[in-house]
């Protein structure tokens, strides 16, 4: 009789490959972190990480022949390890992207705020707020400003005035931002998504549908107001759309676009990666398709360098 895959048995998966794709300095990242907590040293839960850091294939029945836990707890250890784990990770310097930096910025002053620091606490998040506004990191910011404005509204620690209209529109601005990105996101993911199930279109017919769908859903925008990552979104929506409809002449001048975003500000390279090297494999694609072979041997040599000279991180 086949076993039942049940949420508990994709949990224990999911501790299993998590274990399995750590590297040797995370393993002994992970091993130096539970040593500096003190008497976790003997935990049951790092007992049972090197247990399965052992196996080959996840072997449950073995688990429970160590005597480490009982089959009842077994659910409950693994969760618990599966958090450390995670938990070391963020730790890990290596995996210190700039999201973890101010989602942390954010976290310390929540904790100031809950201990009535109020100017502390704005302190930090407007630290934090200038870190995601620079790099492009918009919804975090919007909640930064909220939380700010939370502050502001419930204890008077600025020019009240002043203030509350500085907040009010820096929050109307980025929304108006994160509206259009959130519709050009969507529409670049249901476009891909049209080209995984339906592949390119064959007759005029379809392409008359394509070009309806997207120019229906394509929001109104003042180009020399967006941001980075709304011309990203932008480019992307117009990319899946060319390459739908064959035009891989147009897939090419949005991939080339893409790419430019991140020439003209080399950083967000290091920010953004994926969507770098996504760009990238698009641009190379679609001079493939061109047969634009002279093109393409100077953005892969372009890319090579950047490999070499560390722009593009290697963790990423």
């Amino acid at each position: 009789m086949n076993k039942t895959i049940t949420s508990t048995n994709q949990q224990t998966d999911s501790l299993f490959v998590l274990i399995k794709s750590l590297s040797k300095s995370e393993k002994r990242q992970f091993n130096l972190y539970i040593g500096r907590l003190g008497g976790n040293i003997d935990a049951k839960f790092f007992a049972l990480f090197k247990v399965l850091e052992k196996q080959k294939t996840y072997d449950e029945k073995a688990i429970i022949k160590t005597g480490i836990v009982s089959k009842q707890q077994l659910s409950n250890l693994k969760a618990h390890l599966y958090k450390q784990i995670l938990t070391s990770l963020r730790l890990n310097p290596v995996h210190k992207n700039i999201r973890i930096q101010i989602r942390e910025q954010l976290d310390f002053a929540t904790v100031l705020y809950l201990k009535g620091l109020y100017k502390q606490s704005l302190k930090l998040l407007d630290k934090a707020k200038n870190m995601a506004l620079d790099s492009e990191e918009k919804n975090m910011a919007y909640e930064i400003i909220e939380f700010e404005k939370l502050i502001e509204s419930q204890y008077i620690t600025r020019s009240i005035n002043t203030r509350a209209d500085e907040l009010t529109i820096q929050a109307k601005g980025i929304s108006q931002q994160n509206v259009i990105t959130s519709k050009l996101s969507n529409l670049s993911l249901q476009l891909y998504g049209i080209l995984l199930k339906k592949g390119y279109v064959r007759n005029d017919d379809e392409l008359k549908k394509v070009n309806e769908y997207f120019n229906a859903r394509l929001p109104k925008y003042t180009f020399d107001k967006l941001g980075f990552r709304e011309k990203l979104w932008l480019y992307k929506a117009n990319l899946w759309h060319s390459f739908l409809i064959q035009d891989f002449l147009q897939s090419y001048k949005y991939a080339n676009k893409w790419i430019n975003l991140f020439k003209e500000a080399p950083k967000n390279i290091t920010l953004h990666p994926v969507f770098y090297l996504k760009g990238v494999n698009y641009l190379l694609e679609s001079l493939f398709f061109i047969k634009h072979y002279k093109k393409l041997k100077e953005e892969f040599s372009f890319l090579e360098k950047g490999i070499e000279n560390n722009i593009i991180p290697k963790n990423s």
